[in-house]
């Protein structure tokens, strides 16, 4: 069975469509309708971000990766003064 590894959000408010992938275990971002443009890896903190907020992103990312992998792609500095651990938290929250 194949496991979707990429997400498309239309903001359906003229704003451009974004793409995200899992790509060697990495989640990457593009913006636009031009599929030629270079994807951009996202940072730990952009994650970090997008799980605080709870995104369908973050929401995603939890199905397709896990708790640990997910929180271990947020990790950084951040992580070391405490995010990641309220991270994983609000990830149990949301899957319970």
């Amino acid at each position: 069975m194949l496991a979707c590894t990429k997400l498309c959000i239309d903001p359906c408010d003229g704003s451009p469509v974004v793409d995200f992938r899992i790509e060697n275990g990495c989640v990457e971002t593009r913006a636009g309708i031009d599929t030629t443009q270079h994807w951009q890896q996202l940072t730990p903190e952009q994650l970090t971000s997008h799980v605080m907020s709870n995104t369908v992103v973050a929401r995603w990312l939890l199905g397709r990766m896990g708790v640990h992998r997910l929180v271990r792609a947020c990790s950084s500095e951040d992580a070391r003064n405490g995010v990641e651990e309220r991270s994983e938290r609000r990830l149990h929250t949301a899957t319970h």
